[in-house]
C-alpha cells in the first residue's frame, strides 16, 4: 500500500509539527528493528567519533559534502532547508557553571531509537548494522519521529529542491521526514561517508566512522584511548555518535 492508498483508507492523518531548536542540553556524564531490511544481515555496528579539537569552527566542508552527495534540499530559506548535519550550540552544566560549545550534530543512530518507536507505520527502523533509516515509500508525513528525536536531528522535506547535484543518487522525496543515513550507499561500497572523506581530504580528520563491534576499528580505538561523551545519555537511547573534546 502506498502513501495515497493509506491516507484514503484511514481518512487522513493529523500532522504534528515542531520547530527546530539549535541548542541541546548535555549531561556531564560520559525499537523497532527490521531484520535484513535495506541491506544484508551483519554483526557490524556502525558508529561515529567526532573530535571537536580537530573541528574548525569556520569550516563547513562536511555540511556541503553531505548536501551534495545526498541531494539534501536547500533553498536558502530556513522554512524549507533540510540539514542532515549542522553546527549547533550545546550547553553543558557542571558545578553550577554553564558553558557553551559549537558542535556538529546529526542523527545519532541510537540503539534504542525513539523515532522508530513512535512511527505508526514502521517507516523508520534500525537496520541490523545499527543505522537508523527512513523508508520514504512508507512514511506518511505525520512527523511524530521529529517530535520524539531528542537531538532535533530530523527534518521534514516540505519542498522538493530544484537542484540535483548527485545524479547517481535519487532526489529527496518531499512530504516525508528524513535524517542522516551515514551514507549507507557509500558504506556498502566500502567507501567512507561524504562528510568523513571531505574532512580527511582537508587534513583535519575530525570525523571517523567505523565498526563499534570491532575492537581494532579506528572508532573503537578512539573511544578506548580518549574520554568521550555522548549527548543525552541519560535518556537511555544509546546513541552511537561519540564526541572527543565536548
Amino acid at each position: 500500500m502506498d502513501r495515497r492508498e493509506f491516507l484514503t483508507a484511514t481518512g487522513g492523518v493529523l500532522v504534528a509539527g515542531g520547530s527546530s531548536v539549535h541548542a541541546v542540553r548535555l549531561l556531564t556524564t560520559s525499537s523497532v528493528s527490521r531484520t535484513g531490511a535495506k541491506g544484508p544481515a551483519t554483526k557490524r555496528k556502525w558508529g561515529m567519533v567526532i573530535n571537536l579539537n580537530k573541528c574548525r569552527e569556520d569550516c563547513t566542508a562536511c555540511l556541503e559534502a553531505c548536501r551534495e552527495e545526498n541531494n539534501v534540499a536547500f533553498h536558502g530559506d530556513s522554512r524549507w532547508d533540510v540539514h542532515w548535519i549542522r553546527k549547533v550550540t550545546v550547553r553543558s552544566e557542571s558545578a553550577g557553571q554553564i558553558t557553551e560549545k559549537q558542535v556538529l550534530l546529526l542523527c545519532n543512530h541510537c540503539d534504542r531509537p525513539p523515532c522508530a518507536q513512535v512511527c505508526p507505520v514502521q517507516a523508520t527502523y534500525k537496520r541490523d548494522d545499527g543505522i537508523v533509516i527512513v523508508d520514504h515509500h512508507r512514511c506518511i508525513g505525520c512527523r511524530y519521529c521529529m517530535i520524539a528525536c531528542p537531538y532535533n536531528a530530523r527534518y521534514f522535506n516540505l519542498k522538493e529542491s530544484e537542484e540535483w547535484p548527485n545524479k547517481e543518487f535519487p532526489k529527496r522525496s518531499h512530504g516525508v521526514a528524513e535524517a542522516c543515513t551515514l551514507c549507507t550507499h557509500r558504506l556498502e561500497r566500502n567507501q567512507q561517508p561524504a562528510c568523513v572523506e571531505t574532512c580527511a581530504r582537508r587534513g583535519f580528520g575530525a570525523l571517523t566512522v567505523g565498526d563499534l563491534n570491532d575492537p581494532e576499528s579506528d572508532v573503537s580505538k578512539l573511544i578506548a584511548s580518549h574520554s568521550t561523551k555522548r549527548i543525552r545519555e541519560d535518556l537511555g537511547t544509546e546513541p552511537k555518535v561519540h564526541y572527543i573534546g565536548l
